[in-house]
């Protein structure tokens, strides 16, 4: 009975977005020779599915002013430090990885087996005592060969180059900052995204409130994208199914 159910779930799954591909294949088939239609500007707010920003912040500090001053305190001054060291702080992560790898490594092992045993003389007889019959001059016998060879290569080299505004999400107790950053970027039916995060210490930023990714400790930073372009590289959800279950 389980096993139907599933089989009823996943059918019911297929057909719902077999008819999810038709409406979307529809609507292309529709706008054939007519440019995409700019979307209308209006209310972000009253759009379905719209959801306010909330961001870590600090704690609300009351504003406080001292008798003959133009400024007041905690005011973003001229001469204050502005580089991010507070939660809800905004910083930007300058992106450089340049990895090249080539590595190159083989094994090869063999070895050869032989044993022989038998009985020549049995104390100075040719022959077994009682049956009368000649010695046996190979008792046991074997043999065995083994041979193994291995070769394996790594050639690599990749590179990213890019800029990305990060958020002070936590503050440690021992004063280094938890940052993320996430950057969508699409063109046409194609998304880039780039997402940084880890800990930085507040003496590594820099005096324009900028930070190299290399300074950056328990990095975690992921380039990728997805759309149309990406659909059609990665193999179909079948084959990638056959690919884990199949042991051959």
């Amino acid at each position: 009975m389980q096993i139907m159910t599933i089989a009823r779930r996943a059918i019911v799954a297929s057909f719902a977005a077999s008819l999810l591909c038709g409406c979307a294949a529809l609507d292309r088939l529709k706008n054939i020779g007519e440019p995409p239609a700019l979307a209308a500007v209006d209310n972000p707010t009253t759009r379905p599915g719209y959801k306010p920003v909330q961001m870590p912040m600090p704690a609300a500090q009351p504003a406080s002013y001292n008798p003959n001053s133009l400024w007041r305190n905690g005011s973003r001054a001229f001469f204050k430090d502005q580089r991010a060291h507070q939660v809800g702080d905004i910083l930007t992560v300058k992106v450089n990885i340049t990895d090249k790898a080539n590595i190159a490594n083989g094994t090869k092992r063999s070895r050869d087996n032989v044993e022989d045993s038998g009985i020549t003389d049995f104390f100075g007889k040719q022959k077994l005592p009682v049956l009368n019959s000649a010695l046996p001059t190979r008792i046991f016998s074997g043999d065995s060969t083994s041979s193994s060879e291995g070769k394996g290569s790594v050639d690599r080299s990749e590179a990213l180059s890019t800029n990305v505004a990060g958020v002070v999400t936590q503050v440690l107790p021992n004063g280094n900052l938890v940052i993320e950053g996430r950057q969508e970027i699409r063109v046409n039916f194609e998304i880039r995204e780039l997402i940084v995060a880890g800990v930085v210490r507040p003496e590594d930023i820099e005096s324009d409130n900028t930070i190299d990714s290399n300074k950056i400790a328990q990095a975690r930073i992921a380039y990728g994208g997805r759309g149309q372009i990406t659909d059609v590289q990665q193999p179909r959800y079948g084959q990638q199914v056959l690919d884990v279950v199949l042991p051959f």
